[in-house]
């Protein structure tokens, strides 16, 4: 493949390309295990087939079969591209619309190897988090990108481009729906039989939406998370000397070493994958590694000892990390760590995304596909002494907190002791960093804003950052509550620091937490810039599923919602419909992400900003709703932070009226009318 011209052509038939199969040298997705019938098994092949015209079915069955066979999904590797995939500049793709080619540079850079985790199997992160189920959906949306105009809209579903469709020029130029399974049928088992047909895929968050910015998505929000435990848990600001030990060196949990370093601690992150963990390391995100657990040991207690930022990379188990870490407490009286969590993929513990201590990497992988009962009980026996590990530490000055990663939930299922006396059904014995940490953030309208400059240059995103500082800067000289200067000030350090620490994996990406006047502000900003020629090129506007509104998740995201509407799904739904009627260029709406597969409802957007008026406005319409909607749920739930900032806002917006709540002062009240 020579260029982007011929990818945007269609599916290539005559001739067929090479059929390479798996490339060697570039990690791939475990063997999925979705137990089919024959029956299904043929229905599995005939909808892959029906992607390619009669004569050349006979030829791709066979190894579509086997694909099916042997990796328990069809990926159709043989059409997986020989171009360079990466996010090319803006201008260098065969499209009608500035957005199709937006659209395209950023589907491309999820699929870009030094960004996605398992690229030849499209999946970005997460160990199953899905661009497309398989390459004919890739050749064919790339081709329909090409053709559309400022008059149709390009319809996906769950990764299959179902076709153009007349709209206006005001609608969406995609709609993407991933996972949008009935309700009664959205179970871990039932999906891996949907996915092995073809019907449905699980698009994590930002994979599905084609809005990942490689693994700096995730480290600014890692950072505010230890820094904010640090002052939560220790009560400090300065982290020197601390000791913060989690797990996971891949596509989201890779930005945790980054992270250790930015806030000055010292980062010791297992993973049992040696080339997630290589990676990292070439990448300059993880200062050392090693496969010793004595070096590790010794390491993290001088690094201690001189107060050194250090982000290690133990090449192993996490539960082995754990109980090394108990036996030195119990047989020195050391407490060698301070902080934890955990960012295993615990989401889809049993097809790769936790591995049981009991079994090395390659064990683990072979167990996982030959004998999935047995690869099971280990990794629920693993998780329980993960546990009990972490419960020990926890007698003494040590914080543990669940990541969102379905951890504590996975645990419990497996009969770890997480349960927390007379709780709810969203909390256990450790908290969510949602409920102790990033609540209140998202409460105030603080979430992961970001951004990309389509033309590929590293002086646009510094323009973008120099815009980014000045316009906070002057919110803050405007005058705002000590909680908000806070997060401001978080925030431009994070910017004015993040070309040091080289942070850009992929396209020229930039990630922030802001709230619902600084993204205004800030889209603004850039698209003043781009109509002066300051920028040389449209910058797109997204943000992580992981937001104020984007999310109802009750482990994560809604887990510190009390009114008993963390399992309503209303708000993400709603912010979906939401941003695509007040601009959006691109909406998606998922099922699953983070959590795991029914667990969750979550959806995102993409803005093209292009430095026209009409771009302005629909970022000003846009970003108001996108965080105002989850601001007055969380109001509505009785959240005082909340309640606070929608009260400001409607002073600041004629055009927004929330129905505030009227709080139950008087518990005697209830208890009395339900007396007997």
């Amino acid at each position: 493949m020579s260029s982007l011209r011929e990818l945007c052509s269609g599916l290539p038939l005559r001739p067929l390309p090479e059929n390479r199969g798996r490339w060697a040298g570039v990690p791939h997705a475990p063997v999925r295990t979705p137990d089919l019938s024959p029956a299904e098994e043929q229905l599995a092949l005939r909808n892959a087939l029906r992607y390619f015209p009669p004569d050349v079915q006979k030829l791709l069955a066979l190894e579509f079969a086997q694909e099916l066979q042997q990796f328990g999904h069809i990926y159709m590797y043989r059409f997986c591209p020989t171009i360079e995939m990466r996010a090319y500049p803006i201008e260098q793709y065969p499209c009608r619309t500035r957005a199709a080619a937006a659209i395209m540079h950023m589907i491309m850079n999820n699929l870009d190897p030094a960004v996605a985790q398992f690229p030849q199997e499209l999946v970005t992160y997460g160990g199953n988090g899905q661009v497309f189920s398989n390459w004919a959906q890739f050749w064919l949306t790339m081709s329909y990108l090409s053709k559309m105009t400022e008059e149709q809209t390009l319809v996906m579903y769950s990764g299959h481009p179902l076709g153009l469709f007349p709209s206006s020029p005001c609608a969406p130029r995609l709609i993407i729906t991933n996972g949008m399974v009935i309700p009664n049928y959205s179970s871990r088992t039932e999906y891996e039989k949907l996915f092995a047909l073809g019907v449905t895929m699980y698009g994590q968050m930002t994979a599905g939406s084609y809005c990942y910015i490689g693994p700096q998505g995730i480290v600014h929000g890692t950072v505010l998370t230890v820094l904010n435990a640090g002052r939560r848990y220790l009560g400090i600001e300065d982290l020197a000397g601390k000791v913060f030990v989690t797990s996971g060196l891949g596509g989201m949990s890779g930005a945790q070493a980054k992270a250790a370093a930015i806030v000055g601690c010292i980062g010791v992150i297992a993973e049992v994958d040696k080339a997630a963990l290589v990676k990292r390391h070439q990448q300059g995100w993880l200062m050392e590694v090693t496969d010793s657990l004595d070096h590790c040991i010794a390491r993290l207690r001088e690094a201690r000892k001189k107060k050194e930022v250090l982000s290690l990379g133990y090449h192993g188990n996490v539960v082995d990390l754990w109980e090394r870490l108990v036996h030195e407490l119990n047989t020195t009286g050391e407490l060698l760590v301070d902080l934890g969590s955990d960012q295993t993929s615990c989401h889809n513990p049993f097809n790769g995304g936790y591995y049981p201590v009991q079994l090395s990497f390659s064990e683990a992988q072979s167990l996982m596909s030959s004998n999935p009962a047995a690869f099971k009980h280990l990794v629920q026996e693993s998780l329980r002494r993960h546990v009990s590990a972490i419960n020990r530490l926890a007698q003494e000055k040590f914080f543990f907190w669940d990541y969102g990663n379905a951890f504590l939930l996975e645990a419990q299922r497996a009969g770890a002791d997480v349960e927390k006396k007379g709780a709810n059904k969203t909390e256990f014995r450790y908290p969510s960093y949602v409920q102790h940490i990033m609540g209140d953030i998202f409460s105030q309208g603080f979430g992961p804003f970001r951004w990309v400059c389509t033309s590929g240059n590293p002086q646009d995103l510094a323009i973008t950052d120099h815009l980014a500082t000045s316009v906070l800067e002057k919110v803050i000289a405007d005058g705002v509550k000590p909680s908000v200067k806070l997060q401001y000030m978080d925030n431009i350090r994070w910017i004015r620091e993040a070309a040091k620490h080289q942070l850009v994996v992929g396209s020229q990406a930039r990630i922030l937490y802001s709230d619902q006047k600084g993204r205004v502000a800030i889209a603004v900003a850039i698209n003043q810039a781009i109509a002066s020629g300051k920028i040389k090129a449209p910058v797109v506007l997204s943000r992580d599923h992981h937001d104020v509104s984007g999310t109802d998740s009750p482990f994560r995201e809604t887990s510190n919602i009390y009114d008993g509407s963390a399992f309503c799904a209303d708000m993400a739904v709603q912010n979906f419909v939401g941003d695509a009627c007040r601009g959006a260029t691109w909406v998606a709406l998922h099922n699953g992400g983070g959590v795991g597969w029914g667990e969750v409802i979550n959806g995102g957007f993409g803005l093209v900003l292009d430095g026209t008026l009409e771009a302005e406005q629909k970022a000003r319409m846009m970003l108001s709703w996108d965080v105002s909607n989850g601001v007055a749920r969380r109001c509505w739930s009785g959240n005082p932070k909340a309640y606070e900032i929608i009260c400001q806002t409607m002073q600041e917006n004629s055009g927004l009226v929330v129905t505030l709540p009227h709080a139950v002062a008087d518990e005697q009240v209830l208890q009395q009318a339900l007396r007997p």
